[in-house]
C-alpha cells in the first residue's frame, strides 16, 4: 500500500464531513497505520470488543448479526473510501453483538481505539469532526430503520439502487437480497424487472 495515496484518500473524506487545519490534520493522520485482510477475514466476532476503527481504501467488508437459529441478517457493507469497524462497540468499548468480515482481499489504514481516545482529548475540531460522523452514520440508520420496516420489497430495492447504484457491480447479490430482507427468487426478480 502507498501511504502517501492512502492519507490522500482520507484526507478528501475526513475535509469533506468537517475541515480540518493543517495541526489537526498532521496529529490526525498520525494515528493511522496501514493494515491488509485476505478475503473472508472476520475483523471482528461477536463478543469481541472493536479495538479499531478502519478507513477502506480496497475492497468489499459486511457488518452482520447471526440469529440464533445460524441464519445471519446483513446490517451494512463498507467499502472505499470509508470509514468501517462496528462502531457501538468501538466507542463504547463493549463486546460486539456483531460480526464484520471482508468479503474480498480488503486493504485499510486503521487506529486504535487508545490512539482515538487521546487524539479527541487534545483536538476539539476532531472531536467535533467524530459528532459529526457519528451524526451522518445516524441518520443512514434510521432511513434504513424506515425502509426496511415501512418500504414494499420493490421499493427497498429501488432506494438501494437510487442510493448506491454501483454495488450490484462490487457486491454479491446473495449478500445484497440478505441486507434488503429479500430471499433470492424475489432479489432475482426485482433485478431483471426493476429501473430507475
Amino acid at each position: 500500500m502507498d501511504m502517501h495515496d492512502a492519507l490522500t484518500q482520507l484526507r478528501q473524506v475526513v475535509m469533506q464531513i468537517a475541515p480540518l487545519s493543517q495541526e489537526d490534520w498532521d496529529a490526525f493522520a498520525a494515528i493511522w497505520s496501514p493494515f491488509e485482510a485476505k478475503r473472508k477475514t472476520l475483523l471482528t466476532t461477536t463478543g469481541d470488543t472493536e479495538r479499531y476503527l478502519y478507513f477502506v481504501i480496497e475492497g468489499i467488508q459486511r457488518i452482520y448479526y447471526v440469529k440464533p437459529d445460524g441464519k445471519e441478517a446483513t446490517l451494512l457493507f463498507t467499502y472505499a473510501p470509508s470509514f468501517g469497524g462496528v462502531l457501538d462497540s468501538f466507542l463504547m468499548q463493549r463486546p460486539s453483538a456483531y460480526h464484520m468480515e471482508t468479503l474480498t482481499q480488503s486493504v485499510f489504514l486503521r487506529a486504535h481505539y487508545n490512539q482515538w481516545q487521546a487524539l479527541l482529548q487534545q483536538h476539539r475540531a476532531i472531536e467535533q469532526l467524530a459528532q459529526v460522523a457519528v451524526v451522518n452514520a445516524m441518520s443512514g440508520l434510521l432511513r434504513r430503520m424506515a425502509e426496511l420496516q415501512c418500504f414494499t420489497a420493490e421499493e427497498r430495492f429501488k432506494a438501494l439502487l437510487s442510493r448506491s447504484p454501483h454495488v450490484l457491480r462490487l457486491i454479491p447479490h446473495k449478500y445484497l437480497a440478505n441486507y434488503l430482507a429479500l430471499d433470492a427468487t424475489t432479489f432475482s426478480k426485482l433485478l431483471g424487472t426493476v429501473r430507475l
